[in-house]
């Protein structure tokens, strides 16, 4: 529960598939940490089978403890499907 006196701050969640985006805007009480507000958001009855073991703020990997400042946007990243540095190897080598 959220006492009277808690600032509130704004945040974003977002999470992208190749088919739908979704972003959530709203508030937390200073103090959220990241997994907290995924929590918070809306997004797991969105995404029931969401895995958010990988995330960021704008572009920038965090932990899932990280407290969150005034505006953050939290990032939810999918797993890869190929290791890129393999994939430009593979690329490399068809080009020689």
């Amino acid at each position: 529960m959220v006492s009277s006196e808690q600032k509130m701050i704004p945040v974003e969640v977002a999470y992208a598939l190749p088919e739908r985006q979704y972003l959530f805007d709203f508030e937390v009480p200073e103090g959220t940490t990241v997994e907290e507000a995924i929590q918070q958001s809306g997004i797991l009855e969105e995404v029931p089978d969401l895995n958010y073991e990988k995330v960021g703020i704008f572009y920038k990997p965090v932990k899932l403890d990280t407290v969150l400042k005034a505006g953050d946007r939290v990032e939810i990243y999918r797993p890869l499907i190929a290791d890129p540095k393999a994939r430009r190897r593979r690329e490399a080598a068809k080009n020689k």
